[in-house]
């Protein structure tokens, strides 16, 4: 219901201002002495404020005519009642500024100068003595600010148009990311793979006819399983970093969707880790935060990070059901596995709150270089 009585985009900035203003603009109007009797200045202000609203929903051409009308108001205030009235005229100035074309804006501020020249010669006779007055100063910066407005509102606009860009390229980033890593498993590790079931097939064949040739098969699968290893490293290590930060403002999302709090802990000073340690880390965060929105059905989790005795530490607590066997699969078995290869444990229990506590321990240095996989 509001959004249709004031722009929403406005309200925090705006709103109050307009009140106070307008407030102001009824009682020093309303209280002053003057020919046009009390209908008269109602009438006046009733279509300064209807000029001020219609600016404040248009930016077309709509604004241009409402911000005339309001410069030629206060015109009629200023020569019947008092001229600081003109003070008004930077409410138009800025609304002016949001116009959508520059030539309603230049329109916009000839109407200005009009505004006080019509001023003067009503007043003085004069068009151009109000250059020797106070109202000079005025009549600059209020022709000013459609100009300082109009520029804030093009580089907040090109500002959204790059953040959108910007966006739509780590998109774009992530897919070809993902693409290339489905294409490097398979090329790389596809060929790989085959050679080992083949010659797995041919060793069950041959352990009862030829025990020696087995033998033989036996040691070419594990020479091909470490170099399918070695690979993988290779693989990893190439893979796009994930920032531990990034990954755990992720997770806060993703734990709000689902309804569970989450509360961050910091203990004391944390050292740098590596690539490939945060990397590791913060994936296995990702299955454990997976793991307790499938399993859990806790309603708050709790992330803590500290580094004690060159180990750093980081656990997850939920207070769900407890159950560590649901979540017991791939995902389990995969942290458990990072940890290892960073020579670190993972450590799963049921906690004394009900729910299930993750613990992941790495041990770092503090001069830790990249870890190898």
């Amino acid at each position: 219901m509001f959004k249709k009585i004031y722009p929403l985009d406005q309200v925090e900035k705006y709103l109050l201002i307009d009140v106070i203003a307008i407030v102001f603009l009824i009682y020093n109007v309303m209280k002053t002495e003057s020919s046009l009797g009390l209908s008269g200045k109602l009438l006046l202000v009733v279509l300064l404020i209807m000029s001020h609203y219609v600016c404040l929903w248009y930016k077309d051409w709509r604004l241009l005519v409402a911000c005339l009308s309001g410069f030629g108001t206060l015109v009629i205030l200023g020569v019947f009642l008092q001229q600081w009235l003109f003070l008004y005229g930077f409410i138009f100035a800025d609304l002016l500024g949001r116009a959508n074309r520059k030539v309603y804006i230049g329109v916009g501020m000839f109407g200005i100068v009009m505004m006080y020249s019509l001023f003067s010669w009503l007043t003085n006779g004069h068009p151009l003595l109000f250059a020797k007055t106070a109202l000079l100063p005025f009549m600059i910066v209020q022709l000013f600010i459609p100009i300082v407005v109009y520029t804030k509102e093009k580089a907040k606009a090109l500002q959204g148009k790059l953040d959108t860009a910007n966006a739509r390229l780590a998109r774009y980033i992530q897919e070809e990311e993902r693409h290339r890593i489905a294409r490097d498993l398979h090329d790389i590790l596809g060929q790989t793979l085959t050679m080992i079931k083949l010659k797995s097939e041919l060793t069950i064949k041959l352990v009862e006819k030829d025990s020696k040739q087995a033998k033989q098969e036996l040691k070419d699968i594990l020479n091909t399983s470490r170099f399918a290893l070695k690979q993988v490293r290779e693989l990893v290590a190439d893979m796009k970093f994930v920032s531990l930060e990034k990954e755990i403002e992720e997770s806060k999302k993703i734990l709000q969707t689902a309804g569970i709090e989450l509360t961050m802990v910091e203990k004391g000073k944390l050292p740098l880790l590596s690539s490939v340690t945060e990397t590791m880390l913060a994936l296995s965060l990702r299955e454990t935060i997976t793991n307790i929105i499938k399993h859990s059905q806790a309603k708050h989790c709790t992330i803590t990070k500290y580094y004690q005795d060159n180990v750093y530490c980081l656990q997850i607590i939920d207070d769900g059901n407890g159950d560590l066997k649901a979540g017991k699969g791939n995902g389990i078995r995969s942290i458990q596995e990072r940890m290892e290869k960073l020579q670190g444990t993972a450590e799963m229990n049921a906690s004394l709150h009900k729910g299930v506590s993750v613990t992941l321990k790495v041990p770092v240095r503090t001069n830790e270089g990249e870890n190898a996989i």
